[in-house]
């Protein structure tokens, strides 16, 4: 990279809790959390807001690796559980593993629901609904905002040596 050139802004540059193999618990202000997070990310995931729907860069996005938590890494999804649910926001139908969701109640707006956050930072990410399918039967609701991907390695290494091989 030259002297000129910029390099890309990674989640860990300007948020020093953000890490794909720390798993400790993180508990930061809200304060805290609006100075390091983008105002977007902020929202949804410190404020409990929604991102309109089909709006994410992942409601439409097959490439396969591992969904985290855009507010501190922490692994979420798998992309082999990702669906076409239809209903406007990336679904998938179970977590990466069972402490990194915490689920809690949520009866606002009329509705009786089940919130999901990060295990590890307690952001909101969505919601989860039992219409999904099999083998859960669960829909896990997710504004797209607060998620960041990484593409399988292996999948890459493939590709490129698809690509190589073609050429």
């Amino acid at each position: 990279m030259s002297d000129n050139e910029t390099k890309p802004v990674s989640p860990e540059d300007k948020n020093p809790v953000y890490s794909h193999t720390d798993s400790s618990k993180v508990v930061l202000s809200d304060e805290e959390w609006e100075k390091i997070l983008p105002k977007d990310v902020y929202h949804i995931a410190r404020q409990k807001g929604t991102e309109r729907p089909w709006s994410s860069q992942f409601e439409n996005f097959n490439e396969i690796g591992t969904y985290y938590c855009a507010v501190c890494g922490n692994a979420l999804f798998k992309s082999d559980t990702k669906f076409e649910s239809g209903c406007g926001w990336p679904s998938f139908y179970e977590p990466i593993s069972k402490s990194s969701i915490i689920y809690v109640p949520d009866n606002t707006q009329g509705m009786q629901r089940t919130e999901v956050m990060c295990g590890r930072c307690k952001s909101h990410l969505g919601h989860v609904f039992d219409d999904g399918p099999q083998p859960t039967g669960l829909r896990y609701c997710i504004n797209g905002v607060v998620l960041d991907f990484d593409k399988a390695k292996e999948a890459e290494k493939a590709y490129n040596e698809g690509r190589k091989n073609s050429e």
